[in-house]
């Protein structure tokens, strides 16, 4: 049974740092796809960003590049935010997908197995 657990999450100033945790269990593949997601009140889904273990190729979403990055170690992708913002505020999901196909998507279509999600805000 897969399984997704995202962590890390919590309440932090503007300007300051946080880093989410998304441990995955169930499969072993070096095909799979991790992504991030979020989601603010009212808004829809939002990819965040997203990594493949089969080429090391990660993606961001235009409102996180250059502050964000995705890292993994074994079956633990790890998603680093930097400078944030109260408009970063949301709870962040990871997702997964196994595929053969090289690098990856921040389309939510794209994923299979979803994480509960983990909330961070953002906020003087």
């Amino acid at each position: 049974q897969v399984q997704l657990v995202e962590s890390g999450g919590g309440l932090v100033r503007p300007g300051g740092s946080l880093r989410l945790s998304c441990a995955a269990s169930g499969f072993i593949s070096n095909f799979v796809k991790i992504g991030w997601f979020r989601q603010a009140p009212g808004k829809e889904r939002e990819g965040v960003s997203c990594i493949s273990a089969r080429d090391g190729s990660s993606n961001y979403g235009d409102s996180v590049k250059g502050r964000f990055t995705s890292s993994r170690a074994s079956n633990t992708v790890y998603l680093e935010m930097n400078s944030l913002k109260s408009e970063d505020t949301a709870v962040y999901y990871c997702a997964a997908v196994v595929s053969a196909y090289r690098g990856c998507d921040l389309s939510r279509e794209s994923y299979r197995y979803w994480g509960q999600g983990t909330q961070v805000i953002v906020s003087a």
